[in-house]
Parts: structure tokens; sequence; C-alpha cells
């Protein structure tokens, strides 16, 4: 390349060659780089060889003696010391969890139960021998028993009822209704009775289940001149005949009130 080179000199071209001088021949070969570290920084500008002066962790070059955590290390810590990058994760006791916070870095195996000779797993829930109106739970070791919660009932006291073996009370069917009781006017009727609340065209009945049911009656039988009986519903066209007020029996005659030459009958049809 024009530049004269002594016997034995040694050089390097660009390209990382590492070229001799032997016996007035030029003798070439790619630089062999030693890397005594295990997370080395790549080589300078104008270098050939990585350096392990720092250290390269993830595509991120750290500085030496830089401490550092891991983007996964779930609160490991790591060091860069001569290129090589170190490690250490914290050491957790054994036993039950004592925080459930994030920033807890230990991640632990909660203790199991010891309980009356049988061993349970954390978080399991049993009952005791022989009574099922008490249950009992793992927790981290230790073992909490408490009456088990029984729903609320929307019926009154005097009809609840705590049978043989059972832990909650239930609700008694309430008895069967022996009447109809009407708020209005206080009276009591017995189951099947009928009756008139006030009106003769209204009938009522009480029912098996304690209910009231009512009915209007239906008038079907008209005449021009029908009586109307006091307490009766339809008008009587069978008994006579009522005209201008007065009443008059079947077949009777009557001077007209509007013309005395005229005479009127009854005549029931």
């Amino acid at each position: 390349r024009g530049i004269p080179r002594e016997p034995g000199a040694h050089w390097t071209e660009p390209g990382c060659q590492s070229c001799t001088c032997q016996g007035g021949r030029v003798l070439c070969d790619t630089v062999s780089c030693s890397i005594p570290c295990s997370h080395p920084l790549p080589a300078p500008a104008g270098g050939c060889c990585p350096t392990c002066t720092g250290c390269l962790h993830e595509g991120v070059a750290r500085a030496e003696g830089d401490v550092f955590s891991p983007s996964d290390g779930n609160c490991t810590v790591c060091v860069c010391l001569a290129g090589n990058v170190s490690c250490l994760s914290p050491e957790c006791p054994p036993g039950s969890c004592p925080s459930s916070s994030p920033a807890d870095c230990c991640s632990c195996n909660p203790e199991k139960c010891h309980f009356r000779g049988r061993t349970y797993a954390h978080g399991a829930r049993f009952s005791l021998d022989g009574d099922d109106c008490t249950t009992c739970v793992c927790q981290g070791g230790e073992v909490e028993c408490s009456f088990t919660p029984c729903p609320v009932l929307d019926c009154p006291q005097h009809q609840r009822h705590l049978g043989p073996g059972q832990c909650c009370s239930t609700c008694r069917d309430p008895p069967a209704p022996a009447g109809c009781f009407l708020d209005d006017n206080g009276v009591e009727f017995p189951v099947g009775q009928i009756w008139s609340p006030g009106d003769p065209c209204e009938l009522c009945i009480c029912q098996a289940d304690g209910s009231v049911s009512c009915q209007r009656t239906d008038c079907v039988e008209t005449c021009p001149y029908p009586i109307r009986i006091p307490g009766q519903c339809c008008p009587d066209c069978s008994a006579g005949c009522t005209y201008m007020g007065r009443t008059f029996s079947n077949n009777e005659t009557f001077p007209s009130a509007l013309d005395p030459c005229l005479s009127c009958i009854c005549l029931v049809r």
C-alpha cells in the first residue's frame, strides 16, 4: 500500500485485519479477540474487540459498578462488574404470606393447618365432626370457626320453627283461615257464607282461602210497569203493576190519571 514495513512489524488494517511483515511478504488474518467477561460492551469507534469496561444487559449499556433491576426480575437486583452481570433474588422465609401487597417481593406458599388430627390446605372449608352448624376455614396455618350463617326469614317469630338436626329456623305454613274478616265493619263470615254487602244486586261468598268473591246479579225479566220490592234486586213482573206511583194487582181496573173517561186494567203477561 506504498508504506514500507520493517521485517517482523505488526499492524492492523481496516476491517480488523492483523498483518505481519515476514521475509518480504505481508501476512494478514482477522483479529482474534479474547473476551474475559460475560456481558461486554461493543467495540468502541475504531476498535475491533468488545470491551469489558461496562456491561451490555438486555440491549442496555450499563456503566461499571451500575446497580439495576431487570424488567421482569420480580425484585431481583443486578450489578455490573468488569463486564460481568451478577443478579441476586431476595430470600423469602417459608410459611405464611405476611402481605399481599405488590411491593412484597416474596412469593410464598401458605402453611397448611393441622386441626384435630387432620391436615387441611390453605383456604379449605370444613365442618366440625358431628356439628354441621359450624363452618371452619384454614387461613395460613390457623383455623377459624364460626356458626353457619342463616338466611333472613320474612315470617313473624311465632311462625318460625327449628327442626331436629337443623341449623337454621324455617317458616311454618300459616294456619288455614277459618273465615273471612272484613275490615270495614269488623264482621267475620265463615267459609261458604253468602251475604249481600248492602246492594241487593250484589252477592258475596267467603272462599276457603279466606278471600271474598263478589258478583252482581243481571236482571233478565222486564215489563212496562214492574213492581220494585224493597230489598229485592230485580223488579217483579208477576205480582202486579206500578202506574203513576200506585201499585195495582193482576186484573185490577182503575181510571186513568190522565183522562177520567179512560179505564185501565193491570195485566200480568
